[in-house]
């Protein structure tokens, strides 16, 4: 073999180029990050025979490689240590994974690195204090949307060439530093969402920000007022978002006349004064003012802002007229201004000169027509205007609307014939009109959509069309109070989406169909004043969902279906009719105590609501001939008031050594359906039956065999006999007790007393108690109640029932008085206890869980490590605050 000479070996490799060289070192570290990353299907073409400026994950520049972009590869693990081997690497694209761990420092050797993006990762713990060892070069730094927590460290202010930060959405629990002012090059920043942030003002050094053009602090726990310091050198910003923090104070004038400025949010904050009449913002195309508590007029000065799309004012306490020059808006296209004390005429300008989408004005006192034109420009899809005091007829221009979803104008004074076209809009599934006086017909056909019809309380006439079986997205439909008349039509019937219905207070004649069994979704069905007739159908006694079922005031006759006793109706009605017979045994009890009024030939078979015995009645009719029967009923009368003086005596010395036996009769008082008598539960009070005992009583746990169900009895004894008033007290309190039905309370199923103790008999909960769940069984405090009497006082009332220590406001403790507010504290209590993990009393060294909390609120100390460690997880970590917050406003 020759050999080439020396001079000639040399002068062929100088003659090849450097990044041929570089290509082949950058392939070998680009393999070993595959490699590192666990050989991902998604570089497979990634080999040592191509090139890597193919693999379209690889970015060259000049035959050099200079990014990656790894985006959206549900990548794994770690970041490559190898990464940063590619001596000429400026772009790093890692976001959209699942890389784990801490920060990888390892990105400290990409030293020419410019663009680097970890966002919507795993990554966790602390921000290194030393994180501007990172590229000088960086200008672009997204680690938005990880699980980084502590404090953002101040170091980050020393990244001296960034124009992009983006730290929003994690889990910062320490503080931003006002270093990030000295970033001078900035233009956008990003540090949204970390609503754990100790709480803390816009910092002054932020003003410096001079070339900044996107702000975003939504949701960061912010205080204080805007300093207009930090925004009068902001020339160039384009986008401000305060929103959703605790901001005080007036809105900046400042704000107002940034030329550039185009988005405005400074919505559900608590800013206060007027809007600043001066507005110069003129490229403003986003303005949201929203829920604070904004008082004055609405400036004619958003008049000038003739690029804004979208004005949102609502929810504040503006007062005044809506001006004129905002209808005029060329670009409007969302208008809201609800919930405040607007007065007025709408202006007629609105549609006119823009095209309008959603019109909100809703819970004002607005006066006048509806504008004609809101429609004018073809797009709008609402119109919000309840509970003003607008007049006059519907445009029929709305009813040529076809993109509209929802028309809400119940609660006004409008009149006139209902538009019918909009009945049939493409689109629409909301249609909200009542409390007004409109006057027509249902249609034959409403848009396909069509979820929410409701009409009460106006003059609509005519019969409901059989067409109405068409209506197959009905949900809810309310037409009471209005002049209909006619059947109700067997078509109804087939709507089986429908959740109530409402044709109260019409004209309505005729007989209910027999096909209401296809309502299976039906929970409230209201009749009532009408002049319906027949017969109850048995099959509303099987619709399986409904709780509410309102009859009464029609001509109904025979007897009510025994099926209606098995329903597990919260309200019933049927009164005023013209029913028979015995009711359904289930439903004789106070529960239903105004259920049957005015129906002279109902009866019961063991009355406990004031209803004659059926029994009687039953013997009754096989009696004497009235005068004879009358006779004899007065001779029975003196025989009966002769033999009570006589035999008072003796009943008296009777009861009296009964009571000394201690053989009390007993007395059940039944508030729902119950299948036990007294005995059932008094010959079951054994102790070995008992699991809690407290001050006043001991609950047991007792098996009905009658009924093949467990029962909960709290017996509740006092040495001494109450005196009369407590008694009657305590009755009447019981009772209202039994006529709650909430699905979230405990069911009170009868009450069995006689004069030294007292039964209160509930629904066994076989899943445990809430108090059980969250701190196991106990045996000391079952929540029984105390009866407060105090000594050589006359007792004040039942309703002086005290909780468990630390479940009771401290008012009480001192007052005894007792009111809602006691539910209150109660109720934060719970709360608390559901995110702690801790007990109502159990405040470690302070004495309750209430006072507990309140220091630690006082102690800055971040909100999360009050959280019950069991539960807590970084997806229910904001719920968990939310529920937080809220205890404590219910107990401080």
């Amino acid at each position: 073999m020759t050999l080439l000479p020396l001079p000639f070996l040399f002068f062929f490799l100088t003659s090849i180029p450097l990044s041929v060289f570089s290509q082949f070192n950058d392939r070998s570290t680009l393999l070993n990050v595959k490699r590192d990353l666990g050989d991902p299907p998604s570089l497979q073409l990634w080999n040592d025979t191509s090139s890597p400026c193919n693999w379209s994950e690889i970015i060259c520049t000049a035959g050099n490689i200079t990014g990656i972009d790894f985006k959206n590869q549900n990548f794994t693990g770690t970041v490559p240590t190898t990464i940063c081997d590619l001596s000429n690497l400026n772009f790093l694209d890692l976001s959209f994974n699942y890389f784990a761990g801490e920060f990888p420092t390892v990105l400290y050797n990409c030293t020419k690195l410019q663009y680097l993006d970890l966002s919507q990762n795993v990554f966790n713990g602390s921000l290194p204090v030393d994180i501007d060892r990172l590229s000088p070069e960086l200008d672009y730094l997204d680690l938005a949307a990880n699980a980084f927590a502590g404090d953002i460290p101040k170091n980050i202010g020393r990244i001296s060439k960034l124009k992009v930060l983006n730290l929003y959405m994690s889990e910062y629990d320490g503080t931003f530093p006002s270093e990030i002012g000295d970033l001078v090059e900035l233009e956008e920043l990003r540090l949204a969402f970390n609503d754990k942030f100790t709480p803390a003002k816009i910092p002054i050094e932020f003003g410096k920000l001079k070339k900044l053009k996107y702000m975003w602090l939504t949701e960061m726990n912010l205080i204080g007022e805007i300093s207009a310091v930090v925004f009068e050198n902001m020339t160039d910003l384009k986008h401000v978002d305060l929103s959703v923090n605790n901001l005080t104070g007036r809105i900046p004038d400042v704000l107002f006349g940034l030329k550039n400025l185009t988005d405005l949010y400074l919505y559900a904050n608590d800013l206060t004064g007027e809007i600043p009449k001066s507005i110069s913002a003129t490229n403003m195309v986003f303005l949201d003012l929203s829920a604070n508590n904004l008082t004055g007029s609405i400036p004619v000065s958003i008049g000038n802002l003739t690029k804004l799309e979208v004005l949102n004012l609502f929810n504040n306490e503006l007062t005044g007229e809506i001006p004129p020059v905002i209808g005029k808006l060329p670009e409007l296209k969302e208008f809201k201004i609800f919930t405040n004390k607007l007065t007025g005429e709408i202006p007629a300008e609105f549609g006119v000169y823009s095209k309008l989408e959603r019109f909100e004005v809703s819970e004002n006192q607005l006066t006048g027509k509806l504008p004609e034109n809101l429609c004018k420009g073809g797009k709008l899809q609402g119109v919000v205007v309840y509970s003003n005091n607008l007049t006059g007829e519907i445009p029929e221009s709305l009813g040529d609307c076809g993109t509209l979803l929802t028309v809400q104008l119940q609660n006004n004074g409008f009149s006139g014939k209902f538009p019918s076209r909009i009945w049939t809009a493409t689109s629409m599934y909301s249609l909200q009109v009542s409390n007004n006086s409109f006057t027509g017909e249902l249609p034959e056909n409403v848009a396909w959509n069509m979820s929410r019809i409701e009409i009460d309380n106006n003059r609509f006439s005519g019969v409901i069309p059989r067409k109405i079986g068409t209506w197959s997205s009905l949900v809810e439909f309310k037409a009471g109070n209005n002049l209909f008349s006619g059947e109700i039509p067997k078509e109804l019937t087939s709507l089986s989406n429908l959740l109530s219905i409402f044709l109260d207070e019409n004209d309505l004649t005729g007989e209910l169909p027999d096909e209401i069994i296809s309502w299976k979704s039906l929970i409230t069905l209201s009749l009532s004043k009408n002049k319906l007739s027949g017969k109850i159908p048995r099959a509303l006694g099987l619709l399986p969902r409904l709780l509410n079922l309102d009859l009464s005031e029609n001509q109904f006759s025979g007897e009510i279906p025994p099926e209606i006793g098995s329903l597990k109706l919260t309200t019933l009605n049927v009164s005023s009719n013209r029913l028979t017979g015995g009711i359904p045994e289930q439903l004789d009890n106070l529960a239903y105590e105004r259920s049957f009024l005015n129906n002279s030939n109902l009866c019961a078979e063991n009355p406990v609501l004031n209803l004659p015995d059926c029994r009687k009645q039953r013997r009754g009719s096989r009696g004497l001939p009235g005068k004879i029967l009358a006779m004899i009923l007065v001779i029975a009368v003196l025989l009966l008031t002769i033999s009570l003086f006589v035999t008072f005596f003796v009943i008296r010395d009777y009861t009296r050594k009964q009571r000394r036996r201690g053989l009390e009769t007993w007395k059940l008082t039944s508030f729902h359906r119950v299948d036990f008598a007294e005995s059932d539960i008094v010959s079951n009070l054994m102790e070995h039956y008992v699991i809690g005992s407290g001050g006043s009583g001991k609950v047991y746990k007792i098996f009905v065999e009658s009924s093949g169900q467990c029962v909960a009895v709290k017996r509740i004894w006092d040495s001494k006999k109450l005196d009369q008033k407590l008694e009657k007290e305590f009755v009447a309190e019981v009772e209202i007790l039994g006529t709650i039905r909430h699905s979230n309370i405990v069911k009170l199923l009868c009450c069995i007393s006689r004069e030294d103790s007292k039964l209160l008999v509930y629904e066994y909960l076989e899943k445990r108690s809430l108090d059980q769940w969250l701190h196991g069984k106990k045996k000391g405090d079952f929540g029984l109640a105390k009866l407060l009497i105090k000594q050589n006082q006359q007792p004040h009332t039942m309703s002086a029932v005290a909780g468990s220590f630390g479940y009771i406001a401290p008012e009480y403790a001192y007052t005894s008085k007792v009111d809602e507010k006691i539910d209150v504290y109660s109720f934060g209590v719970v709360l608390l206890e559901l995110v702690t993990g801790r007990e109502g009393n159990n405040g470690d060294e302070h004495t309750n869980l209430a006072d507990w909390s309140w220091r630690h609120y006082q102690s800055g100390k971040p909100t999360a490590e009050a959280f019950d460690e069991d539960i807590k997880e970084d997806s229910t970590t904001e719920a968990m605050t939310t529920v937080f917050k809220l205890a404590r406003s219910h107990v401080y």
